[in-house]
């Protein structure tokens, strides 16, 4: 009989063979695919700092703008520009302006969670047992697809920015007007040329319902000065092109938005009749102490109200009545900003510690949580533009609580805004982006399937609607009709 090894040898060498050649062959498509080595993700990421802030997500600018000329107290910034141009000419191109709620949270969650073009995520192959690896992706419902866009932390003491004394942060909204004006100003310094002809709007959202047309208004009556023929021209002096304001799911006019709560939630069918009553008393006691000009009660009454509200109805957040557990992108956005090889692309100072939301801050203005700022859009209005946008499912500043104060506005034409037709909104095809109302200067949105935070829950949309309303295109143009 003859012997199978010299056949079974021939065989283990064919196939070792043909194996090592097909290894050889996949080497190539594996470097092309970036195929990870056998070793965590988490490891990946951090052991290449470049992966997790790559080039081509770093800001145009970055930095400080100083606001106290005998201190270091300074305003952060980032600053992203137009990714493409609607306009020849760059130094014509629109510049939002962005600042964040709180008070005190750090416009920075704008950024990487909401209109920024670069969001914070995790790493795909995460998984609970690997340290937290981050990735910055594209974001397509980006504000700077047409326009400049800057996010400021403001005040002085919120994020990366710099309180050189907690005595220094603002105490009332002119104190915070001031800073914001001298930041504007220096930024526009850095390159007059490109930025100091640009029209210029100013947005954000929550608590920025008041910071928004606090600049607003200082921005006109600095330019009235300005403009004033007896007024000493001093070179360094600048004309700020005020273009409009859009506030998201804004407090503006605390006395009457706080007396939106009970109804709000009893008709979305989150309370019961016995509820609404309790939570209609509690909601009197802070206007009534508002009224009475007692500050401090007043807000203390105001978050009694809200905590109530969380209480009665057990939701996860009040932020977005539809959702099954808060915001989860802040915290990523918070442990993304306290690495160190992103705060040296973003120019941060090393001593710089990122604070999301500054308790500091939140006490220095505690007093002027319940004071209004109606009067300044009512200015707004008459000499610019004004945008109110809510998402449908906010339960904390929402679209009936917008709805409430804007019916007190001072303005002549608010008449025929109330009466204008509030038109079905589509940005794609046939499904229901929103409504949109509009008289002349004034629009309001509605945003589908949206909550306190617009652009994270709706970022094409958002940006749609934001595009749309700056140039004045759709439902945005200046015909005016009373119907659709």
């Amino acid at each position: 009989m003859e012997s199978t090894t010299p056949k079974l040898l021939l065989k283990l060498i064919l196939l070792l063979s043909v194996s090592g050649f097909l290894l050889f062959q996949l080497l190539p498509l594996a470097f092309l695919l970036h195929i990870p080595p056998l070793s965590s993700p988490a490891s990946i990421i951090n052991s290449n700092p470049s992966s997790l802030f790559p080039k081509e997500a770093y800001p145009t600018k970055s930095g400080y703008l100083p606001v106290n000329s005998t201190t270091a107290s300074s305003i952060f910034y980032t600053f992203y520009e137009a990714q493409s141009l609607l306009l020849p000419d760059l130094s014509q191109t629109p510049l939002i302006i962005w600042l964040q709620g709180g008070p005190g949270c750090s416009s920075l969650f704008g950024n990487f969670m909401e209109m920024g073009p670069w969001h914070v995520n995790l790493h795909n192959h995460h998984n609970h047992r690997q340290l937290p690896s981050f990735v910055l992706e594209p974001n397509p419902g980006a504000w700077n697809r047409v326009f400049g866009l800057l996010f400021l932390d403001n005040p002085i003491g919120s994020g990366f920015s710099i309180a050189s004394e907690a005595e220094e942060i603002p105490r009332d909204q002119l104190a915070i007007a001031k800073h914001l004006y001298i930041a504007i100003t220096k930024f526009i310094e850095l390159d007059p040329i490109l930025f100091k002809s640009r029209p210029v709007y100013i947005a954000g959202e929550s608590y920025a319902g008041k910071f928004v047309p606090a600049i607003g208004y200082y921005i006109l009556k600095k330019n009235d000065e300005l403009m004033m023929p007896d007024h000493d021209h001093d070179q360094s002096q600048i004309l700020i092109h005020l273009g409009g304001v859009a506030i998201g799911n804004g407090l503006i006019d605390p006395v009457t938005q706080v007396a939106t709560h009970a109804d709000n939630a009893y008709f979305s069918g989150l309370i019961n009749e016995r509820q609404r009553i309790e939570l209609e008393w509690h909601q009197q006691e802070a206007i009534r102490l508002a009224k009475m000009r007692h500050w401090r009660q007043a807000t203390t009454a105001r978050h009694q109200v809200v905590d109530m509200l969380r209480y009665m109805t057990g939701l996860p957040t009040l932020y977005d009545y539809s959702k099954k557990a808060p915001y989860h992108k802040t915290q990523w956005v918070t442990d993304f900003l306290h690495n160190q090889r992103v705060k040296k692309v973003l120019g941060v100072k090393e001593s710089a510690v990122f604070r999301n939301c500054s308790h500091v801050v939140k006490v220095a203005l505690y007093e002027d949580n319940m004071k209004s700022v109606k009067y300044m859009v009512e200015l707004l209005v008459k000499r610019s533009k004004v945008l109110l946008y809510q998402g449908q499912f906010d339960l904390w500043d929402g679209v009936y609580s917008t709805e409430a104060w804007v019916k007190t506005l001072q303005w002549e034409e608010i008449g025929n805004f109330l009466s204008a037709d509030r038109k079905v909104w589509k940005v794609n095809g046939d499904e229901l982006s929103g409504y949109v109302q509009k008289w002349e200067s004034l629009s309001h949105v509605v945003i589908s399937r949206a909550g306190h935070l617009v652009p994270a829950d709706q970022p094409l949309n958002s940006q749609a609607m934001i595009e749309g309303w700056i140039l004045e295109t759709g439902l945005f143009s200046n015909v005016q009709s009373w119907f659709p």
